[in-house]
């Protein structure tokens, strides 16, 4: 199939019925040629099942098989409410001893920008107190944010501090949400990634609608641990990236 990147002319390309290849499997095929030669570049928004059923000959339910394998492979990201995509690289995130946001994006090339979704003072679950070596029900402040490269969504986190420690970081963080420049306002010039842990599972509901993502694709889940120069732990954090678009790196 030799397609236009857009595929808006509306040509049909049907696909033969007896050639003792399954319908569905024609169609990946003639998408992953189209994806592998170029013809359908990163990025590049797939069209409709009904419009893709029209161009191939065929109902949309073989569509949307066709588009469930591209997707499992790798080539397709499906965004909830927009469509299909061609799937753009994969960013490398690597976990290093001063890991920061705005310059994991900007080494790829893409500019950063965050969604705050939620910023307030809670008392500390068993979880978030255990992570930040506090008792139990402790005052903590906790920063929510959806993180994008360009306009793609690439993390959910949650970012919490210790109030008792970090006295008027509500404050610092309500007047930028930049944390590096909050935490400098309370007296905390440099900090350091102490542990990082790692699990996958797939998305809840609300994480795959702000991520943009397919319920039946893993999100990487990260819990990390971040100390000052002295070692005192100053931040707990989790955070949720999506797999078609992220992958955590370890390196010495």
């Amino acid at each position: 199939m030799n397609a236009p990147a857009d595929m808006d002319d509306q040509t049909t390309y049907p696909v033969q019925r007896q050639d003792g290849v399954a319908l569905w499997r024609q169609i990946f095929i003639q998408l992953q040629g189209d994806i592998a030669s170029g013809g359908l570049k990163p990025g590049t928004r797939l069209p409709t099942e009904a419009e893709l059923s029209a161009q191939f000959g065929v109902n949309r339910h073989t569509v949307r098989r066709a588009l469930e394998e591209l997707s499992r492979d790798g080539l397709v990201r499906v965004e909830q409410g927009r469509g299909s995509f061609v799937a753009e690289d994969v960013l490398d995130y690597n976990v290093e001893a001063r890991t920061r946001f705005s310059e994991w994006i900007r080494k790829h090339n893409k500019e950063p920008s965050g969604v705050v979704r939620q910023l307030r003072e809670v008392p500390a679950d068993q979880r978030v107190a255990a992570g930040l070596g506090i008792r139990g029900g402790s005052r903590v402040v906790v920063l929510e944010r959806l993180g994008f490269a360009d306009d793609r969504p690439v993390s959910l986190t949650r970012h919490y501090f210790p109030t008792q420690r970090l006295k008027g970081m509500l404050q610092a963080l309500q007047a930028t949400p930049r944390i590096t420049e909050a935490l400098r306002s309370v007296g905390v010039d440099d900090y350091l990634r102490l542990q990082t842990r790692v699990t996958a599972r797939l998305p809840t509901q609300t994480e795959a609608g702000l991520l943009r993502m397919a319920r039946n694709r893993p999100v990487l889940i990260t819990e990390n641990v971040n100390v000052d120069r002295d070692g005192t732990i100053i931040e707990f954090a989790t955070g949720c990236y999506p797999t078609p678009r992220v992958q955590i790196v370890f390196e010495p």
